[in-house]
């Protein structure tokens, strides 16, 4: 993908809602969304994988059931028709995300070094697989949004992602973070300067400076396992021609004060070098399009690696969809985007608002500086409502300590209405996939 504008498409459940009745429309004529979604320039899919989404009973854990099988079915699709593919890695059993980073069932008790070790063979185990299966990706992600730790207990850091969580620690200074903050995200060094690092504990013991190395020893495993692999396809082939960009994702794309943050520690731990930094950028949480256009400008300046948008998405209406879930109130969460939640967002949640805050979000990556604003990635664009292709299920709330229910929360947030027609939103997307 270098030196491309991406036009990337999430649609790690798109099997799943196929299997279960979901059909897809452009203009009235039935097709596959994958192909669809070319039509209007996507030239990346992005798909997550879980380490083993099943029970002990071998029951699956839903949401599409991201194992390497499902992954490779719709890698194969998408390499049919020509795009490339970007490979998710959680390095959970289910969903990993600022509010859950899991460890797999298959590591739980091992330490530190023992999961750095696993982190590596794991990855070299699923590119080794894909290279068999001859779908080999465009792009890896290691791990998921990653922003408030990776691996927990040992690479968890303060939960909610903030140190506002910290100030009771602040030493000397009665100042908020925001207060601190004022004119721009102070450095590390000056953190460093009222945070006491070595004297902040987990509740699992982890000092805050140990969690830090943990997670740039973590990412950089994964990464190495990526550079020995991309090394070796190399090395059987007649010239060096494979590469395999690495991104590291957070979520919050509108934090400043996290992305400097967490980059900072990384580098400061000795984090393997990577091409892409991910951003989630969802609009009804993360704040205004300024406070992401001001974060990516910044970032960009400061680490100077290409930012892909690599979660978005917005509403096109707030109209339920229970009946085609077939669900009871108790066994479904409904949508994501609550009246509070819409309410926060500077566009109406109809076809036309979905499709001018893509615009606007479009352009704002655009103008990140030095051209390093390279696109996008929405998020499930077509996780239709239909039934049994809710985001858990039973056996995946227990593995997640989440109490449900489950249903699909996203519906109102795909680029297809509840009838599987494209909206509107496509025909901006396909505009400027055409400028790039």
């Amino acid at each position: 993908m270098n030196n491309k504008w991406i036009t990337g498409m999430d649609l790690s459940t798109l099997l799943a809602v196929e299997e279960n009745g979901g059909k897809f429309y452009d203009h009235g004529v039935p097709g596959g969304a994958m192909e669809i979604l070319q039509k209007y320039g996507m030239n990346l899919v992005r798909l997550r994988i879980w380490n083993d989404p099943y029970d002990e009973q071998g029951n699956p854990y839903g949401a599409g059931d991201c194992d390497i099988e499902t992954v490779l079915t719709l890698a194969k699709q998408a390499k049919q028709l020509g795009i490339g593919w970007l490979l998710d890695f959680h390095y959970s059993d289910f969903w990993a995300d600022p509010g859950k980073q899991w460890v797999p069932k298959a590591w739980r008790g091992m330490n530190a070094k023992e999961l750095e070790q696993a982190i590596y063979d794991y990855t070299t185990e699923v590119l080794e697989h894909c290279r068999k299966e001859d779908a080999l990706p465009q792009m890896v992600a290691v791990g998921n949004e990653l922003s408030n730790g990776f691996l927990w207990p040992l690479g968890q850091l303060p939960h909610g992602g903030s140190w506002k969580r910290l100030l009771g620690k602040v030493q000397g200074h009665s100042d908020t973070v925001n207060e601190l903050n004022q004119g721009g995200a102070i450095s590390v060094q000056s953190r460093r300067d009222v945070i006491d690092e070595e004297s902040e504990i987990s509740p699992d013991g982890i000092r805050l400076s140990d969690a830090y190395k943990n997670i740039a020893a973590f990412v950089s495993a994964g990464i190495c396992a990526v550079r020995d692999f991309e090394a070796r396809i190399n090395a059987d082939a007649a010239s060096a021609t494979y590469t395999l960009p690495v991104m590291i994702h957070l979520d919050a794309g509108g934090d400043n004060e996290l992305y400097r943050r967490w980059f900072d520690h990384y580098f400061a731990n000795g984090g393997a070098d990577f091409e892409y930094i991910g951003l989630s950028y969802y609009p009804f949480w993360h704040g205004t399009l300024d406070k992401l256009q001001y974060n990516m400008n910044d970032i960009a300046r400061r680490y100077g690696k290409k930012l892909v948008v690599a979660e978005v998405s917005m509403g096109f209406t707030m109209e339920d969809y229970a009946s085609y879930e077939k669900l009871s109130a108790a066994e479904r969460k409904g949508m994501a985007t609550k009246p509070e939640a819409a309410a926060m967002v500077p566009y109406p949640m109809t076809p036309q608002g979905q499709a001018d805050f893509m615009r606007d979000a479009i352009e704002v990556i655009r103008q990140v500086p030095d051209h390093l604003g390279c696109g996008f990635i929405y998020w499930e664009s077509a996780w239709i409502p239909v039934p049994n292709v809710g985001w858990a299920n039973a056996a995946s709330c227990e593995y997640i300590h989440d109490p449900g229910p489950g249903g699909n929360e996203w519906a109102n947030q795909a680029l297809f209405d509840y009838e599987g027609n494209a909206l509107p939103a496509l025909d901006v997307i396909g505009e400027y996939a055409g400028k790039a």
